[in-house]
C-alpha cells in the first residue's frame, strides 16, 4: 500500500538543487502536479473504504513524524525523523495497530509505516502490516491456562512444602518435647533423641545433649561442693563449740589455744571458700609484672616457723603477668602440701622455658615424701580431696589448697601438673607464659585481687 502526500516538504539539503534552474524546475513542478493528484485519485480509487480509519492514522503519524523533524531543522537541532531525499527510503518507520480487511476477512494488525520519496520527487507513504490474531490467541490461551492451573499448582506447592516441612520439624518437636520434660521433672540425666541422619537437626540435639551433660556434670559438683562446705565447716564449729561449753562449766579446762586454732582453720577456710566462689564466677586475675624469683624469695623468707626448710638456689630472673597476691596464694599452698608430705627437704625453683609458642616461666616445688601414686595425680586436686595418708583434717587440711592453686593458676592461662621429684616425692610444677617486654602496653583489664 502506498499513497502519496501531499503534506510532505522536500528535504533542506536538496533544496539549492532546484534553486539552480527556476524555470527548469517551475515545469517540472507544473508536469508533477497532476501526477501526484492522478496518483492520489488512483490510490483513492484502489483504496478500501474500511480502511480508511487505518490509513488516515498513519497518515497522522507519518505528518506528525514530518512537522517535528522541520522543526527540528529550523532550531538547527538534528531531527529524529527526517525525510528522505530524491529516490531514498526512509530509515526509520513509525508503528500502530489497526484493523484492515484482506482478502475480504477484517482483523486487527500492526503496520508500519515508512516514509519514501520517488525518484519524480513524489514523497509516498508504504505500509506493512502483521496480523495480531497469532499473538493475541497465544496470550490468552496461556491466559486461560494460568487461571485454571496456578491455583492447582499452588495448592499442590503448598501440600509438598507443609509435609515436608512437618516430617523435617518431626525430630525437633521431639527435642523441645523432651527438655520440656527435663525441666519439668528437673532430672538432668535424661538426654533428648538424637536422628539417625547426620543433618543440622541431628548436630543440634548432639549439641543439645552435650550441654545436658555439661549442666548436670556443673549442678553435681556444685551440690557435692555445698556438702563437701558444710561438713568441713560443721566440724571446727562444733569443736568449738564444744570447747567454749566446757569452759563455761569449767574455766580451769578451757584450752584457749585450741579454740584460737579452730577460729583460724574456721578463718582460712572460709577465706578458701569465697577465693573459690569468685573463681566459679568467672572473675579474670588483676594483670600486673610480677618478678617471680623475687616473690619465691619473699614468701620463703617469710616461712620461719616452717617443720622442714625451704630451700630456693635456683631462681631464674623472669617475669610473668597476673595478679601477684593470687600467685602467693598458689605457692604458698604448695609449700603447705609439701611441708606435710616433706620427710627432710623442701626445694623450690624457677627456670626459663621457650617453645613455639614462646617464653614460660616454670615454677617447681619438689619434696622427698612418699609421692603422689600415678593414678591419683589428677585427682589430688579436685575439691576436698585427701588422700588416705592425709586424711587428718588437723594435718591434712580441707583439701582445698591444690583445687585453689590450679584454678589459680588456669586464670593466668597456665598449667599445674604433678611428676615424681628426684628426690622419689613429689613434684608440683607451675607453668606460666611469660610476660611481655618491658614498656609493652597490656590493657586487658584488671580483675580480682587474691
Amino acid at each position: 500500500m502506498a499513497k502519496p502526500d501531499p503534506t510532505a516538504r522536500p528535504t533542506p539539503g536538496r533544496t539549492p538543487e532546484r534553486d539552480d534552474d527556476p524555470d527548469e524546475r517551475d515545469g517540472q513542478d507544473e508536469r508533477e502536479t497532476p501526477e501526484r493528484g492522478e496518483g492520489r485519485a488512483d490510490a483513492d480509487e484502489d483504496a478500501d473504504p474500511e480502511d480508511d480509519a487505518a490509513r488516515e492514522a498513519a497518515d497522522e503519524a507519518a505528518e506528525d513524524a514530518a512537522e517535528e523533524a522541520a522543526e527540528a531543522i529550523e532550531r538547527g537541532e538534528s531531527p529524529h525523523q527526517v525525510l528522505p531525499g530524491q529516490g531514498e527510503i526512509h530509515d526509520g518507520a513509525t508503528h500502530h495497530e489497526g484493523s484492515a480487511t484482506v482478502d475480504g476477512e477484517r482483523r486487527e494488525y500492526r503496520f508500519a509505516a515508512v516514509r519514501v520519496t520517488t525518484p519524480l520527487d513524489e514523497s509516498l507513504t508504504v505500509y506493512a502490516g502483521a496480523p495480531l490474531a497469532t499473538e493475541r490467541d497465544a496470550v490468552g490461551t496461556v491466559r486461560r491456562a494460568m487461571l485454571i492451573g496456578l491455583p492447582a499448582l499452588l495448592a499442590v506447592v503448598a501440600a509438598v512444602t507443609w509435609l515436608v516441612t512437618r516430617r523435617a520439624l518431626r525430630p525437633v518437636e521431639g527435642i523441645r518435647r523432651e527438655m520440656a520434660a527435663i525441666t519439668a521433672s528437673a532430672d538432668l540425666s535424661r538426654r533428648v533423641p538424637e536422628p539417625q541422619a547426620r543433618d543440622e537437626v541431628a548436630r543440634l540435639a548432639v549439641t543439645t545433649n552435650e550441654t545436658l551433660a555439661a549442666l548436670e556434670g556443673s549442678v553435681e559438683r556444685q551440690r557435692r561442693f555445698v556438702a563437701d562446705a558444710s561438713h568441713e565447716l560443721r566440724s571446727p564449729i562444733a569443736s568449738l563449740r564444744t570447747q567454749l561449753e566446757v569452759g563455761v562449766a569449767h574455766p580451769e579446762l578451757l584450752d584457749p589455744e585450741g579454740a584460737v586454732a579452730d577460729v583460724v582453720r574456721l578463718q582460712h577456710l572460709a577465706a578458701d571458700l569465697l577465693l573459690l566462689a569468685r573463681l566459679d564466677a568467672g572473675e579474670r586475675p588483676a594483670r600486673g609484672r610480677v618478678a617471680l624469683a623475687e616473690l619465691v624469695r619473699a614468701e620463703v623468707a617469710r616461712r620461719v616457723g616452717d617443720r622442714v626448710a625451704v630451700r630456693a638456689d635456683e631462681l631464674a630472673d623472669i617475669d610473668v603477668s597476673g595478679s601477684r597476691g593470687q600467685l602467693v596464694r598458689v605457692l604458698g599452698n604448695l609449700l603447705d602440701n609439701a611441708q606435710r608430705h616433706a620427710e627432710h627437704a623442701v626445694e623450690v625453683s624457677v627456670r626459663r622455658e621457650r617453645d613455639a609458642r614462646g617464653a614460660w616461666a616454670v615454677l617447681a616445688v619438689a619434696d622427698d615424701g612418699a609421692g603422689v601414686p600415678e593414678a591419683e595425680r589428677e585427682r589430688i586436686f579436685e575439691r576436698f580431696v585427701r588422700l588416705d595418708d592425709a586424711r587428718s583434717r588437723d594435718d591434712g587440711g580441707a583439701g582445698l589448697g591444690l583445687a585453689i592453686a590450679r584454678d589459680v593458676v588456669a586464670r593466668h592461662g597456665g598449667t599445674l601438673t604433678v611428676r615424681e621429684a628426684p628426690a622419689g616425692g613429689a613434684c608440683f610444677e607451675v607453668r606460666l607464659p611469660g610476660a611481655a617486654p618491658a614498656g609493652a602496653a597490656d590493657a586487658r583489664g584488671a580483675g580480682v585481687e587474691g
